[in-house]
């Protein structure tokens, strides 16, 4: 591994557009010290994967991981050839949503799950689930009967094979009322190797109450306890993303990325 710090290059979307875009971005990235990236359909234009791991390789990068939607992880056979030409083998969702049904959609959805989880392993793609913050909302809508146990990700951790990792967002399990040191024990500790990245962003508050997303150590979130957490259940790639927020994008990355190493991640 070069390193365990990366970046969600959903973070440099606006610098992502074409090939000679991603090349310019990732040799920027390297220069700042950057040694992975994770890889976004929501963040590139159109590129073949062969010269993506061009690009890579040539300024010496990893991909630590990648993110795909539900439509295209369907097809196991071209995302299976897709990472094994890029190099990689994490890949995972951006996150399943509510729909009308209520949990007996969250119950297909892990059935089917499974399945595309397998069918990719038996090839030696790991496929995993990234959360936001809807999947700490209540399956009850009483609100008289509401229960912190019975959510979406309660249900995920619990239902979906071991054998599917979770790519815990710190900052969406605090933007959905939960504790994100204690959640990455609680899927850490539910099967060996379950959280082997995460995703790095802070929190801060406007003075109209509002939550915002700013750089990693300059909000609100209690970084020791994250770390001590992730360190516990052996997470490997520490990626940084900020979906959106005030500073030009390279700025926001510099910050976290001094941050973090003064929280001792290299």
């Amino acid at each position: 591994m070069t390193t365990q710090i990366g970046v969600q290059m959903y973070t440099l979307r606006d610098h992502c557009g074409t090939a000679g875009d991603i090349a310019a971005t990732c040799a920027k990235l390297k220069k700042m010290g950057f040694g992975a990236i994770q890889a976004s359909a929501g963040a590139f234009g159109k590129i073949d994967p062969k010269e993506l791991r061009k690009i890579l390789d040539d300024n010496g990068l990893v991909c630590a991981a990648t993110h795909f939607g539900l439509d295209r992880m369907r097809e196991t056979d071209a995302i299976v050839e897709w990472h094994q030409i890029v190099g990689c083998s994490l890949t995972a969702i951006g996150g399943f949503g509510w729909t009308d049904e209520g949990k007996a959609s969250w119950d297909r959805f892990v059935t089917e799950y499974d399945q595309i989880a397998k069918n990719c392993a038996a090839r030696g793609l790991r496929v995993g689930y990234h959360n936001h913050s809807h999947e700490l909302v209540p399956f009850a809508e009483d609100p008289a009967k509401l229960d912190p146990t019975q959510t979406p990700l309660n249900l995920l951790v619990e239902k979906l094979d071991p054998s599917v990792w979770f790519e815990v967002d710190v900052y969406w399990i605090a933007h959905g009322g939960g504790d994100p040191a204690a959640w990455l024990r609680k899927i850490g500790k539910s099967a060996p190797g379950r959280v082997d990245a995460i995703h790095m962003k802070d929190m801060t508050i406007t003075r109209k109450r509002e939550q915002k997303m700013c750089e990693v150590g300059a909000g609100n979130l209690n970084w020791p306890a994250i770390i001590a957490a992730a360190k516990e259940v052996n997470v490997k790639w520490y990626l940084i993303e900020r979906d959106s927020g005030d500073l030009d994008p390279f700025e926001s990355l510099k910050i976290s990325y001094a941050n973090m190493r003064e929280m001792g991640l290299s």
